[in-house]
């Protein structure tokens, strides 16, 4: 089996119109059993090829570009870049996919688009992993967030991006060059006289836009979603994360699904399943039963 995904894209729709979402799969195409895995705010599908690449024997593995990032579309009205539009993608995608039930892993946004459509009845996650994010988020974490998302920023090399990723991400806790390398090249586009991130800076629009009362309002529908997942979940958590507090996390463990929660020491938000340690624990979690 080779080791380099296959691209594709399927057709989602939004109120301003069609889009086309990307994705790249890994492992057998006509495995009937599928894992979903969905990434971060300004991140991409990419993030997961190890992961990927280490359940593609048991798995085909899709990694979708969330709309406005990487080779997916961006769309024509920004406002739809929120929960509501990526879960309606998502469907499509599992759709197009011919996939019954399907295993999930999603990394802060995904962790949320994950837990909006698994607490759908009828839903088809039939396995949930949240990481490092949950109903709850910390204000400062958002702000600290907000402070970088769609902001105007050029690098002259990929060099420069690199140090530059690896200061804002550096709670990622990423050890290596190399590793900060696999994360930022994918992430990038030519824009002719340099690089820049690959994501539309719109999708920080409806981030800025968020008032206390709308904030406790969606903190409010995430919990009663969470409360109605049925299917076996773990929540991961760095354990210094500043998103996802302990506290919100215990919290997971008590209500809705019962998760089990499993923390690495030594990781901010979020971690990102390069280690072979944090991999076992994906793969212990998501293959036992």
């Amino acid at each position: 089996m080779s080791n380099a995904p296959r691209s594709d894209s399927v057709q989602c729709l939004s109120p301003a119109g069609l889009h086309r979402m990307a994705f790249v799969e890994w492992g057998d195409p006509h495995n009937p059993l599928v894992l979903v895995c969905v990434h971060g705010l300004t991140r991409l599908g990419r993030d997961f090829d190890r992961l990927a690449q280490a359940l593609a024997d048991h798995y085909r593995v899709v990694c979708p570009d969330v709309v406005g990032r990487g080779r997916s579309d961006w769309l024509r009205e920004p406002r739809y870049y929120a929960v509501p539009q990526y879960v309606s993608d998502m469907v499509a995608l599992i759709a197009r996919l011919n996939a019954q039930s399907v295993h999930w892993v999603g990394t802060s946004m995904g962790g949320l688009i994950g837990i909006s459509l698994a607490g759908l009845a009828d839903s088809p996650i039939s396995r949930l992993l949240i990481n490092d994010v949950g109903p709850r988020l910390d204000a400062a974490a958002l702000a600290r967030i907000g402070s970088y998302v769609g902001k105007p920023i050029r690098f002259a090399d990929l060099d420069e991006a690199i140090d530059y990723v690896a200061a804002v991400s550096a709670p990622f806790g990423l050890h290596t060059r190399q590793q900060w390398r696999e994360i930022t090249e994918p992430s990038l586009r030519s824009d002719g006289s340099g690089w820049v991130f690959h994501y539309d800076p719109l999708i920080a629009m409806p981030l800025g836009a968020v008032t206390a009362q709308a904030a406790a309002a969606g903190e409010a529908a995430m919990w009663k979603l969470y409360d109605s997942i049925r299917c076996p979940t773990l929540v991961t958590r760095g354990a210094e994360s500043d998103l996802l507090s302990r506290e919100t996390a215990e919290e997971m463990t008590r209500r809705g699904p019962r998760a089990r929660l499993v923390e690495f020491a030594g990781i901010g938000h979020a971690p990102m399943f390069f280690d072979d340690e944090q991999i076992a624990v994906v793969r212990d979690f998501l293959l036992q039963g």
